[in-house]
């Protein structure tokens, strides 16, 4: 090992590649744990990434997973008359957690409010928006009185806010 890593040949760009002295196992159930033969113990997260993967799909057509008389799982290829332990279904593998992306990420400054409720039911919510005579204050109020919510317009001048209602009833129409 030492002589490939004065090579730099033990060096990788693929983030999923395991350390030494570690290996990728499954349970029957379908989750990938990591057991370092090293140190002799096991961990749900990926050693490099810190990823939790699950296996992804059925068994390819063929194979049969069974259980040792010691109460290992191994892999049965009827095909080609083969057995193993390691799971053929490792190379698909899924990551269990998901990053979900930040309102940042999702959202920027084009977003409108429709977008950003897109699906949501606000039917039986009441709302209270400050400033819906007019700019964001308006939009919110529209947009939230169009997806169910009874809105009520907090403006310091009534007329304003009777037209902005206007408005939004007119919106009504149209769909």
């Amino acid at each position: 090992m030492a002589a490939l890593r004065y090579a730099g040949l033990d060096d990788t760009d693929s983030e999923d590649e395991l350390p030494p002295g570690w290996e990728q196992r499954t349970t029957k159930d379908g989750w990938v744990y990591y057991a370092n033969h090293t140190e002799e113990k096991t961990q749900w997260e990926h050693p490099k990434t810190g990823k939790r993967k699950r296996i992804a799909g059925d068994l390819p057509y063929g194979w049969e997973q069974e259980t040792d008389e010691n109460g290992q799982v191994f892999f049965v290829d009827h095909i080609n008359k083969r057995s193993t332990y390691l799971d053929p279904r490792l190379a698909f593998t899924v990551d269990d957690n998901p990053t979900k992306p930040t309102t940042r990420q999702r959202y920027d400054s084009s977003t409108t409010a429709m977008e950003i409720l897109q699906g949501r039911d606000f039917s039986g919510k009441v709302v209270v928006v400050t400033g819906a005579n007019s700019g964001i204050g308006f939009e919110t109020a529209k947009t939230l009185a169009l997806h169910g919510a009874h809105v009520i317009l907090a403006c310091r001048n009534m007329t304003r806010a009777n037209e902005a209602v206007s408005r939004i009833l007119g919106e009504w129409s149209f769909l």
